[in-house]
């Protein structure tokens, strides 16, 4: 028989609206976004924020967020400074894998309560500058458009 305390629940779910590319949401970074989430997903659930245990958030497209986007989003999102957090980066999957890792952590018994998900900000992804960091010394570099560099193009042969 399998123990009620290590069975995995999903008790609450929050997302952003479904945005456009460089819509309205464009002016909120992906840790902004995932921050909403979270805190109208500990609301929905009823609970109290100190009872996280950690967080795990799926992101892909992290290139301009600052360190640690998943704690980030955790913290905006009401989550106290005593929980942890952490990114997935599993290109469309983030997410998914983010709510089954939580699930694992629960079946293991190593957490009770978690918050797992994803986030992105399409709009926000940058412009790459390769090869400027030493200076350029002769010729032209490319602008690489970072959505398409990692966000959409397989870097297994640009499928």
């Amino acid at each position: 028989m399998s123990d009620p305390a290590r069975t995995a629940v999903i008790v609450s779910a929050a997302r952003t609206p479904i945005g456009r590319f460089l819509g309205g949401l464009s002016p909120l970074s992906a840790t902004e976004l995932g921050a909403r989430a979270i805190r109208a997903a500990i609301d929905r659930a009823g609970i109290d924020a100190a009872e996280l245990g950690d967080v795990i958030l799926g992101n892909v497209v992290s290139a301009g967020l600052g360190q640690a986007p998943a704690r980030q989003a955790a913290i905006g999102g009401g989550v106290p400074e005593n929980v942890g957090a952490m990114a997935v980066s599993r290109v469309c999957g983030s997410g998914l894998q983010a709510v089954m890792s939580a699930a694992q952590a629960i079946r293991a018994g190593d957490e009770r309560v978690m918050v797992a998900g994803g986030m992105e900000s399409m709009s926000n992804a940058p412009y790459y500058l390769f090869g400027y960091r030493d200076g350029v010394k002769f010729g032209t570099r490319e602008l690489v458009d970072g959505l398409i560099h990692d966000g959409l193009w397989c870097a297994f042969g640009q499928c």
